[in-house]
Parts: structure tokens; C-alpha cells; sequence
């Protein structure tokens, strides 16, 4: 009953962290098509996926500390960083939404002055975007630099992450020192990050793989 109990750990630990993981997918298209009326609900969705963000990290963690302790809690301390930028970044949301709410408080500009206000906090978001990015990517490459040497997970995945990181890296780069070129990098490298949850799902990891790591890392 207990070696039962153990060889499903590691594949229960996978298909959790693969259905957190594919939750912030939909959660983050909820945020990018909502619009107006909805802006409310695009903020609240762009901070819940922060939220499971910090779940992700570490129900991966759990997974793969066995390959590598230090190369995990690096991935963690990546993704970590950029999960309060991300968050207060929403507040140049919520002062979009204040200049459009017609308060009181807000009479004393003009009507151009307040559209100039709200193109202003509106770039500056997409500035804090681009500095979370950095570390959407940064986590990646430890990610999947674990994945790679696993030995229980399939070594093309890893490459596709470590991709992945280098996509987020250079779109985010490039908006500070390219601003006027929109480069979407990200858009054709991150198959990684849908691919390797919908791995984690449906296959898990090689148990008697992931226990030989377990043994040899404790």
C-alpha cells in the first residue's frame, strides 16, 4: 500500500502542477479580450494570474528539486521577482480607470489633458509588462534546464522552455531599447510553456526515473 501510495506522488505532483500551469492560459486571454466595461474583470484576471503563478512555481518545484536543489529554488526565486511587478503594475490600470470615471476630484483637467493622462498610465503598463517579462523568461531557463537533465521528462520539452526564456528575453529588451519596433518574439517561442503542462497532464513524469533522482538526491 505504501509503495502504491509513493509511486503516485510523483505523478499526482505532475498533473498538478500541469493543470495550475494550463489554467493561466485562459485566465491570461480573459485579461488581453477584456475591454471597457470589462476592465474591472481584466485587472482582477491579470492579478489571479499572478496569484497561481506562485502555486505553478511551486508545485514544480516539488517535481523537480530532485534533478537539481539550487537550479530549482533559481527557478523559483525568477519567477517570484516578477509575480509583484506584475501586480502593481495593475495599478496603472486602476489610475486608467479613475481619469475615466468622471469623479468629482477630476474636474480641474480638461478633457485633453485627462486623455493624455490616461495614454500616459496605459504606456506606462505596457512598460511593466515588458520588465515582468524579463523574469517570465528568466525562470524558464532553469525550468528548463531541469527538465532537460531529468532523465523523467522528455529532453526536447527542456530545449523548448530554455527557447522560450531567450523569446522573453528579447521581446522585453527590445522594448526598452527599440521602442518604436513591436517585436512579438514570444508569440512563436512559447510553445514550450503549453506543451509541457499538457505533458505533465497527460503522460506525468517516468515514476521509477523520478524515484531514482529522489533517492540519489536525498
Amino acid at each position: 500500500m505504501t509503495t502504491r501510495t509513493a509511486k503516485k506522488s510523483p505523478l499526482l505532483r505532475a498533473r498538478v502542477a500541469g493543470v495550475l500551469y494550463l489554467s493561466l492560459l485562459p485566465l491570461s486571454l480573459f485579461g488581453v479580450l477584456s475591454s471597457g466595461p470589462s476592465s474591472r474583470l481584466s485587472i482582477v484576471s491579470a492579478l489571479l494570474v499572478q496569484i497561481v503563478n506562485i502555486f505553478v512555481v511551486l508545485a514544480l518545484y516539488q517535481l523537480l528539486k530532485p534533478v537539481n536543489k539550487n537550479m530549482a529554488v533559481l527557478m523559483v526565486i525568477f519567477l517570484l521577482l516578477g509575480v509583484p511587478i506584475a501586480m502593481l503594475n495593475e495599478l496603472n490600470q486602476f489610475a486608467v480607470l479613475l481619469l475615466s470615471s468622471g469623479a468629482d476630484s477630476l474636474r480641474g483637467f480638461t478633457a485633453d489633458q485627462l486623455h493624455g493622462l490616461v495614454l500616459f498610465f496605459l504606456h506606462l503598463h505596457d512598460i511593466g509588462i515588458s520588465i515582468a517579462g524579463i523574469f517570465w523568461g528568466l525562470w524558464l531557463f532553469p525550468m528548463g534546464y531541469l527538465v532537460f537533465k531529468s532523465g523523467f521528462l522528455p529532453r526536447i520539452l527542456g530545449i523548448l522552455l530554455m527557447i522560450g526564456c531567450v523569446g522573453y528575453l528579447i521581446q522585453s529588451f527590445a522594448a526598452f531599447l527599440l521602442p518604436n519596433l513591436e517585436v512579438n518574439i514570444a508569440l512563436f517561442t512559447f510553445w514550450g510553456e503549453v506543451l509541457f503542462p499538457l505533458w505533465l497532464v497527460i503522460k506525468g513524469v517516468n515514476v521509477e526515473q523520478w524515484e531514482k533522482r529522489a533517492r540519489e538526491s536525498a
